[in-house]
């Protein structure tokens, strides 16, 4: 189990209240951080960590105590509520499943819902809870319903209000979830100031993140002693490393799974023969992504040693438009972005300039495509395909051969200054309904404007070549059989 469940002896029946672990569980529910985030490794003892936290905000604020927990599909919150059967009975409460809540004798209250839609948090609008828990923060693919639901913390009788969450690496909502809470280090408190509009005063919102990990939770290994080994037999050392240890640069379940440092490079001087693409991904209201690359024309060795192949992909620039909000976009107009891109390629020549097929439609007026043409920035519809029949000539498939490349190194790699590209891709996850494309509710567009410009180069790679045989060996291979078969040899 991953909280303590102590016996004690109540109008003579024996009865088991919970009690958190020492560390991370024990921080967690001690913590008066308005907004705290519990992640990191399966078997962490997060969900146990929320139910016992809102348990002990029942004992002390009775009636005072109203609560919501959400997960982000109904399914996901089964187990769940058979947990919180374990911890709350022996506290008097008692499950309501046509209203979907706990109740306590005191009043006090914890409803469990689920946000299957964006739009479901609006129906919230109005409640008033002193505590907002959210499981599995990383399966919502951006914070804005999330953050709908802090608007509904408030408590007329003074108890204290908390937002609480618990998450693991990987999930749509990783790289949003990574940036916010947990590049700030374990137990960093971290002060947000918001302005009233109304009278100017300034307040401040301070939020934290608790680093989750399996070494955390004793009990879970003495209790099941073959979980480790269960863990090690499901998946890559990376993504069991992810699993144990709570690593956040480990992404679960990663669509580019073969995506590493190797494809990191520190920017160097392209020379200008090499040939250049521009690859373009439109966005209003969402971010649109502009990438620049060359194709290596010999194969380069780095200033750390490592080599590039001749044909690799090189993005050496790009221009993202979000407003550094999760996939919210600049909302620019066409002629603003295509100025834009103007000014950044000054003095280049670019042989190739790739966008997505949508741009070039026509709906009553001249399309988006013509009207950057028009400002002098002008594209060929990319090939966009995303997965099918054609195999290695697919999107996606064209990616995935590029970033493994060979193993003489990465066909596809990206300066270091990219970071637009290296804070979305790697953490991109399949779609739950077709595990062969990506999960497009994440933010795509990066991965999106990077097929068009591999499809634009398609890449074939290379079969390994045969070793020349000796005059012994061919013999062997062409007549050993047979003679082995004559002479009465047992053939495997």
């Amino acid at each position: 189990m991953a909280g303590h469940l102590r016996a004690e002896t109540r109008d003579r029946h024996l009865s088991y209240r919970w009690e958190p672990q020492p560390g991370p569980q024990t921080a967690f529910i001690r913590s008066r951080v308005f907004e705290v985030v519990y992640g990191g490794a399966r078997g962490g003892g997060k969900t146990d960590a929320a139910l016992g936290d809102f348990a002990i905000h029942a004992e002390a604020n009775g009636a005072a105590a109203r609560g919501l927990l959400v997960r982000r599909h109904r399914v996901a919150l089964e187990p769940t509520i058979a947990r919180a059967r374990q911890i709350f009975g022996p506290e008097g409460a008692t499950w309501r499943e046509a209203k979907s809540r706990f109740e306590w004798k005191s009043g006090a209250v914890l409803y469990f819902r689920y946000l299957d839609n964006d739009a479901d948090a609006d129906l919230y609008q109005g409640h008033d809870y002193s505590r907002v828990y959210v499981e599995e923060l990383t399966q919502f693919p951006n914070p804005g319903p999330v953050d709908k639901l802090k608007a509904t913390l408030r408590s007329a009788a003074g108890a204290h209000c908390g937002f609480r969450a618990t998450c693991n690496p990987g999930g749509p909502g990783h790289a949003w979830v990574k940036s916010r809470y947990i590049d700030h280090g374990d137990r960093e408190i971290i002060k947000a100031p918001f302005t009233n509009p109304f009278d100017g005063s300034v307040s401040v919102l301070e939020h934290m993140f608790i680093l989750a990990k399996l070494a955390d939770n004793p009990r879970l290994l003495l209790t099941d002693p073959t979980y480790v080994a269960r863990l090690q037999q499901s998946g890559s050392a990376q993504l069991v490393r992810a699993w144990l240890e709570g690593d956040w640069n480990v992404i679960e379940g990663a669509f580019f799974d073969k995506w590493s440092n190797r494809n990191i490079v520190a920017p160097f001087a392209v020379p200008p023969d090499w040939v250049r693409i521009r690859s373009f991904d439109w966005g209003y209201a969402a971010p649109f992504s502009v990438g620049w690359w060359v194709v290596a024309g010999e194969e380069t060795r780095l200033a750390d040693g490592r080599r590039l192949p001749r044909g690799a992909l090189v993005r050496y620039r790009e221009w993202y438009g979000g407003n550094g909000r999760p996939n919210e976009g600049l909302r620019l107009e066409a002629e603003a972005v295509a100025r834009g891109i103007l000014e950044r390629e000054t003095g280049e020549r670019i042989a190739l300039a790739v966008a997505d097929p949508s741009i070039f439609r026509e709906d009553g007026g001249p399309s988006i495509g013509e009207r950057m043409r028009r400002v002098g920035v002008a594209f060929r519809p990319a090939d966009n395909t995303r997965v099918g029949k054609a195999g290695a000539l697919s999107g996606w498939d064209q990616v995935r051969a590029r970033i493994a490349g060979t193993e003489a190194g990465p066909m596809l790699a990206v300066f270091d200054t990219c970071r637009d590209f290296i804070r979305t891709v790697p953490v991109l996850q399949h779609d739950r309904l077709r595990p062969e494309d990506l999960d497009t509710t994440a933010e795509d567009h990066v991965a999106d404007e990077t097929r068009y410009a591999c499809l634009s180069r398609v890449y074939t790679p290379r079969a390994v070549a045969t070793p020349a045989l000796t005059a012994d060996q061919q013999w062997e291979r062409d007549w050993g059989p047979r003679r082995r078969v004559a002479e009465g040899w047992k053939v495997r």
